[in-house]
C-alpha cells in the first residue's frame, strides 16, 4: 500500500482536534501508512486569496513540495476540505500556467524552499480510503457494525467545486463524482450504515461568513440540520473541520437565538468508521463533539 504524507493544516490543529484524532487511530486501525509532512505551512485559507491570489498558490505549492523534494513521496494526503481545494487548486493552476510556474519556483528559490516541479499529487481522506481498501476492504477489517444508523452524509461545497480543478472525478465508475459525490456514503454502508437521501450534502455551510454574518451561516446550517431530519437522518456525517464545527456551533445557535431545535447528532466521518473498528469513543474524540452523541450511540448499541 501506498505511503502518503499527512497534511493536517491548521484546522485539525486546532478546532478539528477531533477529526485529527479519530483520522490518525483509524488510519492506524486499517493498516494504512502515512508520515506528517514536514514544516508545511497553511495553505491559505480563504483569507489569503485577498491579499495576492499567486500567494495563496504558493503556499499550497510549498507543502507540495516539501513532500515530494524533501521527504521524497508523490501524494499528500489532507482531511480538510478547505486545504484539499487550495492544494488541488494549485496543481490545476501550475499545470495549466507557465507563468504561475514560473513564479513560484523564482519565490521558492528565493526563500530558499524546495521548488515544486509538479511531481505530486493531493489526495483527500476520502480518496484515499477508497483508492487503496474500498468499501469491500473496509468490510474485511470490520470488527463491530453501525447497526442501520441512518446517516445523511454531508460533504460541503468545496470537496467538489469548481470541477476543473478535479480531474480525477467524473471519469466513470469507481471515480467520485462532483455531482453526486458518494465515496463517503460507500465506506459508511459498508460499515453498517443506512444512507438517506438528502439534497443538500453539497449546498455551503456558510463557514466562510461565520464571523461576518452569523445569522446568515446560522440560517444555511438549519437548512441543513433540517433537511437532514426531514430525510429521516439521525447523523450528519462530516469531512470537513469548518463544516463540522459550523454544524454544531450554528446548532446551538440556531436554539438559543432563533428557538429552533434540531435533533440531528454531527459526527466525523472517521469516527463513524473508527467505531466501526472497535475503536473506543474517547480514542476518536467523540467526547470532544458539541453535539453529545454518548447517549445516542449506547441506544444504538453501537458503543457499550
Amino acid at each position: 500500500m501506498a505511503k502518503v504524507a499527512y497534511y493536517p493544516g491548521c484546522a485539525l490543529e486546532g478546532s478539528g482536534g477531533p477529526y485529527d484524532r479519530s483520522t490518525r487511530a483509524l488510519v492506524k486501525a486499517l493498516g494504512l501508512e502515512m508520515v506528517n509532512l514536514r514544516d508545511y505551512s497553511c495553505c491559505g485559507a480563504m483569507e489569503v486569496k485577498n491579499v495576492h491570489p499567486m500567494l495563496q498558490t504558493y503556499l499550497s505549492a510549498r507543502n507540495l513540495a516539501i513532500a515530494s523534494e524533501q521527504m521524497g513521496l508523490d501524494a499528500v494526503m489532507a482531511p480538510c476540505n478547505g486545504c484539499y481545494h487550495n492544494l488541488k487548486k494549485a496543481e490545476f493552476e501550475l499545470a495549466t500556467s507557465d507563468k504561475a510556474m514560473q513564479t513560484v519556483q523564482e519565490l521558492a528559490q528565493k526563500a530558499d524552499d524546495p521548488v515544486y516541479k509538479g511531481d505530486v499529487r493531493t489526495l483527500h481522506l476520502l480518496e484515499w480510503l477508497m483508492e487503496e481498501l474500498g468499501p469491500e476492504g473496509i468490510k474485511q477489517r470490520l470488527t463491530k457494525s453501525l447497526n442501520g444508523i441512518k446517516i445523511a452524509n454531508y460533504y460541503g461545497c468545496m470537496y467538489t467545486r469548481p470541477r476543473q480543478i478535479f480531474p480525477e472525478k467524473d471519469q466513470g465508475p469507481g471515480s467520485e463524482s462532483s455531482y453526486q459525490p458518494h465515496f463517503m456514503d460507500d465506506l459508511l454502508a459498508a460499515s453498517g450504515a443506512v444512507n438517506v437521501d438528502y439534497p443538500l450534502k453539497t449546498a455551503c455551510c456558510g463557514g466562510a461568513h461565520t464571523l461576518s454574518d452569523a445569522d446568515t451561516s446560522t440560517q444555511l446550517v438549519l437548512n441543513l440540520l433540517q433537511s437532514a431530519e426531514d430525510s429521516g437522518a439521525e447523523v450528519i456525517a462530516t469531512e470537513c473541520p469548518t463544516c463540522h464545527s459550523g454544524l454544531e456551533m450554528h446548532q446551538v445557535r440556531a436554539e438559543k437565538e432563533f428557538g429552533i431545535k434540531t435533533q440531528v447528532k454531527v459526527l466525523y466521518f472517521t469516527q463513524l468508521l473508527g467505531l466501526a473498528m472497535g475503536l473506543s469513543p474517547r480514542k476518536l474524540g467523540i467526547h470532544e463533539n458539541v453535539s453529545d452523541s454518548i447517549d445516542f450511540l449506547k441506544e444504538k448499541g453501537i458503543i457499550g
